[in-house]
């Protein structure tokens, strides 16, 4: 009896935040770690978390992760009460906690989270910080990303 494993995905990543790439200028990034517990683990590999409403609470010189839902699978343990959006605890060190908190509180900035991904054997959440995108800066966004893809078109075509 051999056991086969699942072929994995080329990245590690698990879930991305293209919201917020949308709807924020990105202006520094972090790695965090996440304190998760045994079913959370078995929910994300087997991908089953949507970042899209998430955002971090900076507090008491702790950060936490908000919002991120991570389904449970029908297989996790019937005596564990899986709470999908529980809050779970960001592991930073302490410079890192310290230029988040003065950011936020200082310049106005706010602090979203853009991606969880595998980094060996433990699961990573990319944060950032973040300033928000007016309604112009997002047609312009998109406008220069038509114009790129056009682009890449006409230079593909040429070279044919």
């Amino acid at each position: 009896m051999s056991k086969q494993k699942k072929p994995q995905a080329s990245s590690g990543t698990i879930a991305l935040n293209k919201k917020a790439k949308h709807d924020y200028f990105i202006d520094q990034r972090f790695e965090a770690g996440i304190a998760l517990t045994g079913w959370e683990v078995k929910s994300l590999r087997e991908g089953k978390v949507q970042l899209t409403d998430s955002y971090v609470l900076l507090k008491d010189g702790e950060a936490f992760l908000l919002g991120a839902h991570i389904s449970p699978l029908t297989t996790a343990s019937t005596h564990v009460i899986a709470d999908p959006t529980r809050t779970r605890k960001l592991l930073l060190h302490a410079r890192e906690l310290d230029k988040l908190i003065t950011a936020v509180t200082q310049k106005g900035a706010s602090c979203v989270p853009l991606a969880l991904y595998w980094k060996k054997h433990l699961i990573k959440c990319e944060i950032a910080l973040v300033h928000g995108k007016k309604d112009f800066d997002k047609r312009q966004t998109l406008k220069e990303r038509d114009w790129n893809r056009e682009k890449q078109r006409v230079v593909r075509d040429s070279n044919r």
